[in-house]
């Protein structure tokens, strides 16, 4: 058990959210990383605005809920 935190302490419910935009954004960097390295051109316009939108949209939320798990405290 971590310093500070008891058993039954509420856990963010937005983080899991934040962690799964983040990582389908990045699954979606990597799938056009690849297709751009395999000679692909033609990339789908969601493909390409799930790489744009997903990652930052993730990494957003999961600071947001950082943040304000930090000044709760």
């Amino acid at each position: 058990m971590l310093h500070g935190m008891s058993a039954d302490a509420p856990r963010p419910r937005l983080m899991p959210v934040a962690v799964v935009l983040f990582a389908l954004g990045m699954l979606a960097v990597l799938a056009v990383f690849v297709l751009f390295a395999t000679g692909e051109r033609n990339l789908p316009v969601w493909l390409s605005g799930a790489a744009g939108l997903l990652t930052p949209l993730g990494f957003g939320i999961g600071l947001y809920v950082l943040v304000r798990e930090a000044l709760a405290r």
